[in-house]
């Protein structure tokens, strides 16, 4: 069995410049910023510009992780890119991010797990660190959500933004620091309650499908609230529980930014103080799988996190998806 840890050496982040506020929104859809505000916690969030994809997103937010780490682009072994909206079918964006940022001839694939991918693709990354397989992983988690989003939805549309985080996973002998647990967890039957049915092989595209807008997002927000709820507290008390961490000795919780009230709720349930999360939906919004990689790199560079300190990370998402884990810096 393998002797070593995967450590995150560096972190990185990237956000299109243009913002929407929600009083922009109100101009397009019926609803106020008292009224997003209140059922959400957002106050307006990133829109990539007609120059900007997934990929442009994540290669800015995979070199800052990268020279964060110390390191250069030619010290990648492997980059996994964590989207579900993908520069294209097919090549998978992880080896369009791996050229552009100049990782010769390095591995690099998709993965699709939605709001949960990021962690997902923490998993898979710390699997190759930790086999003695590769030395340097580019774990990235970007989004063009804005780009599948239905904007005469009020339902969804207040919801999401775009954004891409990263970090760079790095072999490591010491057995304390790293990753050091986690759980992922799916569910397919009732993935109606969030989910982008079309095109796809059972659906492809067509002139009809695009008519009935059918290529938007659908979001069933009462049913994905009582989900979240419920697996943010089970999630949480499942990482304190195996990792033996404590109120006192939790340093921080970096969540998917879903829904501030979602967070609160958890939190409340679990009697952890605010504090103990890091929250920044209110400026950027649901950034699905790259909303914990940029909340954690804010997180680093606002110095509150330090080494040997504990951190969870915490996900739901379509699939339905879910998991965790805990990371010691």
């Amino acid at each position: 069995m393998s002797s070593f840890s995967a450590i995150i050496t560096g972190t990185g982040s990237y956000l299109p410049e243009k913002r929407l506020t929600n009083a922009e929104l109100s101009k397009m859809v019926d609803t106020n910023d008292e009224w997003i505000v209140q059922r959400t916690g957002i106050r307006e969030r990133r829109i990539a510009a007609a120059d900007e994809s997934t990929a442009t997103l994540a290669t800015a937010a995979g070199k800052r992780a990268i020279e964060a780490a110390g390191l250069t682009p030619n010290d990648i072994d492997l980059v996994i890119v964590a989207t579900v909206t993908p520069e294209m079918a097919f090549p998978a964006t992880g080896c369009v991010v791996a050229s552009r940022l100049g990782c010769p001839n390095r591995a690099g694939f998709d993965l699709s797990a939605a709001c949960t991918g990021f962690i997902y693709a923490f998993h898979t990354g710390a699997a190759f660190v930790r086999s003695g397989q590769y030395k340097n992983v580019l774990v990235i988690g970007a989004e063009t959500l804005s780009r599948v989003t239905d904007y005469s939805d009020r339902g969804s549309c207040i919801l999401f933004g775009d954004g891409a985080g990263a970090v760079v996973l790095s072999r490591s002998t010491e057995p304390d620091r790293g990753f050091l647990y986690g759980q992922l967890h799916s569910d397919g039957g009732p993935m109606a309650d969030a989910m982008l049915l079309k095109p796809g092989s059972r659906n492809p595209i067509s002139a009809e499908l695009i008519a009935a807008g059918d290529h938007y997002m659908k979001l069933k927000g009462r049913e994905v609230y009582k989900f979240a709820v419920a697996k943010f507290e089970e999630l949480i008390r499942d990482a304190m529980q195996r990792c033996e961490l404590t109120p006192e000795t939790l340093s921080l919780i970096v969540p998917h930014q879903v829904n501030q009230r979602i967070i609160d709720s958890a939190m409340e349930k679990l009697s952890l103080p605010m504090e103990k999360a890091f929250v920044n939906i209110e400026r950027y919004g649901n950034t699905s799988s790259a909303s914990i990689p940029i909340a954690l790199d804010e997180a680093m560079r606002a110095g509150k996190l330090k080494r040997g300190d504990h951190v969870v990370f915490v996900a739901f998402g379509a699939g339905l998806t879910w998991g965790n884990a805990v990371v010691r810096m």
